[in-house]
């Protein structure tokens, strides 16, 4: 009964160890060849040669053949030639060689591949299982599926945050690096947001649930990297466009070197010098490698076409709210009357705003506690919705909303006496006390402090025009832009608009597009690269873009588009010296300059380079 999954067990880990057997095999019988060349029997060592190639060869043969059943004739089929001439013609060193050379090609791309994927699949395990769980004041351990929005759990020391949520109670000391890169762990008080996959290196803190797991940033991060692992550039199939001609050549030279020569050796000679290893391994080892890099630089690119894509940019279309700015309200300035402190009036102010639910008030008071503000419990509170609210403070009545609210609510002021200087986009929520309007909070969605800094950096990895495209008013992108040196202001733009802002700009050269919400969702789709601010944005953002920004900021964008410049230049270089150096040393071959054991061990050396050039995009 045992006997059939044991016999499974087996043949599977049989080819998952399948590269590193067919190396084995290749190596022994090389060795083992020159060892019985001292016997007497002088066939032993080319039956010990034939005897190591054959292994090789026939997993050769199985996967050109199945391959070639799905249309993809791959310049493998040339190392298949070798092999089997070589073999047919007697000269079974010079096999061995070829098979030890390929079978070692396979085992230095899995390596490669296996380093350059680290970090990505540093991802998949450190999913968290299990959540421990407050219920009736109790703890109690659950599958992080059944968690829902408003659980409240704990995090211990050294574990991984299992959802996004919210600081319930004490202060959260977190390594981001797994989802940003960044090296220092960051600092969250009560009620902070705080992100899926962060590991908890500080006390103890309670942690208030806002998503599902399934719909948490660190989920999403992971099916983000599973589609990427998935993919296959065009980019790398490049060699394989080539294969057939590439084949032609060589055969073609083969046969004319034995025909004009008499000598079927120099046949063979081209064949093995034409094995083209790099060509099939380097291009996506050197993108794989970029992959990686682009990952510990906190940027998550979804596959080799991507990469591509977003080193051939030259326009940037950048959303606002969220992208260039941090999108959320933020506290400009405070204006108050001569007698009440400006601390005071936004103590008062966001003490009253804890009984509102709306997305200023909530602002709000994450704006005083993150100033160290101890709030009070407001009673009496009577709320007009999207007006104001009023309500007892420490005894004080106290009035907070819309300049018009605050003053019909009020005996003596006028709100607009405080307003002189308000720039456009920015919110003015005013304040009175005990009947009087004490003043105004000024509040503001804040450039990102490297915004500036990041266009710069844009511009210089080779973007030439830098537009702003934003469904916010036109004034105010005017005002942001003003700031930063953008080429060109789109405002007021729908979903279908930015998707014609795209589609238009596609004039001056490929295109992509930056953005962070639902509504960025299908221009971030029809661009040539889609930019996601994944760390903060929407989901559906990140599930359309090619390309998803796991820090909260803009600065690596920049750092991404040089990673794509630099590793499709290495993948071409591999594409380039590859052929070259092949080329060359069949034509010495063909000339007799170059015999088949010789050109087995310069082919050898010529994927060893190839390779190891493919595999300096980790740097």
């Amino acid at each position: 009964m045992r006997t059939k999954p044991t016999t499974s067990r087996f043949f599977g880990a049989l080819a998952d160890h399948l590269d590193q057997i067919l190396v084995v095999v290749a190596v022994s019988g090389l060795f083992a060849g020159f060892a019985v060349s001292w016997t007497n029997w002088p066939p032993a060592p080319q039956l010990v040669w034939a005897a190591a190639t054959i292994p090789v060869l026939t997993a050769l043969l199985v996967q050109a053949g199945h391959s070639m059943l799905h249309g993809d004739f791959g310049l493998d089929i040339v190392a298949a030639l070798s092999m089997t001439v070589a073999l047919v013609f007697g000269e079974t060193l010079a096999a061995n060689i070829v098979a030890l050379m390929y079978a070692g090609g396979q085992l230095l791309e899995a390596f490669a591949s296996g380093r350059a994927a680290k970090e990505m699949t540093a991802l998949l395990g450190r999913v968290a299982k299990t959540a421990m769980r407050y219920r009736s004041n109790r703890l109690e351990e659950v599958p992080i599926e059944i968690l829902s929005p408003g659980d409240r759990l704990l995090i211990r020391h050294g574990e991984v945050l299992p959802v996004d949520g919210v600081v319930f109670s004490g202060s959260a000391l977190l390594d981001q690096s797994a989802l940003t890169g960044e090296a220092i762990p960051i600092e969250r008080r009560t009620s902070e947001e705080v992100l899926s996959g962060s590991t908890s290196v500080g006390t103890a803190f309670e942690l208030k649930t806002l998503h599902r797991a399934s719909e948490s940033t660190y989920a999403g991060i992971v099916r983000l990297v599973e589609a990427a692992q998935r993919s296959k550039a065009p980019m790398a199939s490049l060699a394989d466009r080539y294969a057939i001609g590439f084949l032609f050549l060589t055969i073609s030279l083969a046969i004319a070197a034995w025909l004009l020569s008499g000598n079927s050796r120099r046949a063979l000679a081209v064949l093995v010098v034409a094995t083209p290893c790099p060509l099939i391994l380097a291009v996506p080892v050197a993108l794989v490698s970029g992959l990686s890099r682009s990952a510990r630089a906190g940027v998550l690119v979804k596959g080799g076409d991507v990469l591509e894509a977003l080193s051939r940019v030259r326009v940037a279309l950048l959303d606002k709210t969220g992208t260039v700015t941090h999108g959320s309200a933020e506290i400009v300035q405070i204006r108050s009357a001569s007698w009440v402190p400006e601390t005071e009036l936004l103590r008062l102010a966001a003490s009253l705003d804890q009984a509102s639910n709306h997305v200023m008030a909530a602002a709000l008071v994450a704006a005083a506690q993150k100033r160290g503000i101890a709030l009070s419990s407001p009673i009496d509170v009577r709320e007009d919705a999207g007006a104001g609210l009023e309500g007892q403070i420490d005894g004080k009545r106290v009035v907070i909303g819309g300049s018009g609210f605050v003053q019909n609510c009020s005996n003596e002021g006028d709100p607009r006496t405080f307003r002189l200087g308000v720039k456009p986009g920015q919110v003015v929520v005013a304040v009175a006390i005990d009947g009087v309007v004490a003043g105004i909070i000024v509040m503001a969605d804040q450039i990102r402090s490297d915004a500036s800094q990041a266009i710069k950096e844009l511009r210089r990895a080779g973007v030439a025009k830098i537009i702003l495209a934003t469904g916010d008013r036109l004034d105010v992108a005017t005002a942001i832009s003003d700031r930063l040196g953008i080429d060109e202001i789109l405002g007021d733009l729908t979903p279908e608009a930015k998707v014609e802002a795209v589609v238009a700009a596609r004039k001056f050269g490929p295109v992509m597009m930056v953005g962070d919400g639902i509504n960025d969702a299908p221009a971030l789709a029809s661009a040539d690269a889609g930019i996601a601010m994944g760390a903060r944005g929407a989901a559906a953002s990140s599930e359309a873009a090619g390309v998803v920004l796991l820090v909260d900021k803009l600065a690596p964008l920049a750092q991404a588009i040089a990673i794509a410049h630099r590793t499709i230049t290495i993948a071409k270089q591999s594409v380039i010296v590859g052929l070259g150096l092949s080329l060359v040393a069949m034509c010495f071959a063909a000339f007799g300059y170059l015999p088949p054991v010789q050109g087995a061990l310069l082919q050898e050396l010529i994927d060893l380079v190839v390779i190891l050039n493919a595999m300096r995009a980790l740097r």
